[in-house]
């Protein structure tokens, strides 16, 4: 039997960079009022979402993943040759195949990096980051470029009065690269399968190519309905407040911290009656800055902890050496929790 050589990666990893873009167009609750019976008062109250950005055509999963990485990179203080892999998590690149990490990879001129994509809902970011923290100890890498992105105004059914105000677009972005004291904590992971049917897309794909009409969804013109993420509310909410919160406590054990250690808290914008839920739950002290980006930013999925976390240390609510608790929950059921420095 022959002799494999071992792996000679670096000690532990660490996030570099961090970078964010925001689609130019803002939408307030008053244009979702259009098309739903609510109020802006309710929409507020149930959500803590005053304002959503949505893309224009040209703002592409691809264009938006591009501008947010090359600040991710800029930040970092790298070139985008020195790149070796590319990750993106994402549920709203609308073809099987190829990856749009390849054609990200390409345009940001990583030269050749191994590039993918992942698809793990709002978890996605924290999935993508311990995949990426692996390939640099590992050695298969020195940089990783992790990518969150969503155009998930494609996926909302604005007739819904459930959803239609939830959904945002956007790209975040960090770089991953060595370290020589551990800088991300191990991963608490895992998924709930049973629970797959609260949050899903309305119609698979393979509906469309059987062209069956009685089996597709109809507008109330008559015209087929693009696919949409539809959720059961109360039973997301109940999962996320009551066990997301133990899985949180689970990465700060994991990472031999307690809350008081803590600096910063960046959960998956969701909603914000969760994450005052979780905050009280984890009896997170005054001192530690709590992301809200939801409020005007909506849930962007796999995009809302790097938009987040890049928002927070543009506007100096949370400095670079932070410790930050970063959680992501959503869609299979599937979660990811770590602890990491800010960059």
């Amino acid at each position: 039997m022959a002799k494999i050589k071992p792996s000679q990666g670096a000690p532990y990893a660490r996030i570099m960079g961090v970078g964010g873009y925001r689609p130019v167009r803002v939408v307030p609750n008053e244009v979702i009022l259009e098309t739903i019976d609510s109020s802006d008062e309710w929409i507020r109250s149930r959500s803590g979402i005053a304002t959503r950005h949505w893309a224009s055509p040209e703002e592409t999963v691809a264009m938006m993943s591009i501008e947010a990485s090359g600040k991710a990179i800029a930040d970092a203080g790298i070139a985008a040759e020195q790149i070796g892999a590319v990750v993106v998590s994402t549920v709203s690149h609308f073809k099987q195949t190829p990856a749009i990490a390849t054609e990200i990879a390409d345009k940001l001129g990583t030269q050749k990096a191994a590039a993918f994509d992942i698809s793990a809902g709002c978890a996605g970011f924290g999935y993508g980051l311990t995949l990426a923290k692996g390939m640099i100890v590992e050695g298969s890498a020195e940089y990783v470029l992790v990518i969150g992105v969503e155009r998930l105004s494609d996926l909302t059914d604005l007739s819904d009065r459930a959803t239609a105000f939830l959904f945002g677009d956007g790209a975040g972005a960090v770089v991953v690269g060595p370290a020589q004291q551990p800088h991300i904590g191990p991963t608490v992971w895992g998924s709930e399968g049973d629970k797959s049917e609260t949050i899903k897309q309305t119609v698979s794909w393979d509906r469309f190519h059987i062209g069956d009409v009685n089996e597709l969804p109809l507008d109330s013109e008559g015209h087929i309905k693009f696919p949409a993420i539809t959720q059961e509310g109360q039973a997301v909410f109940r999962w996320a407040v009551f066990e997301m919160a133990k899985v949180a406590q689970q990465a700060l054990d994991a990472a031999g911290i307690t809350a008081d250690d803590l600096d910063v808290f960046i959960p998956h914008q969701a909603n914000m009656r969760i994450i005052d839920s979780m905050v009280k739950t984890l009896k997170l002290p005054e001192h530690v800055t709590v992301a809200r980006d939801v409020e005007t930013t909506g849930n962007t999925s796999a995009a809302s902890i790097p938009l987040a976390m890049e928002r927070l240390l543009a506007t100096g609510q949370a400095k670079s050496g932070d410790t930050a608790l970063v959680i992501g929950f959503g869609a299979g059921l599937v979660y990811a929790a770590t602890v990491v420095t800010l960059p």
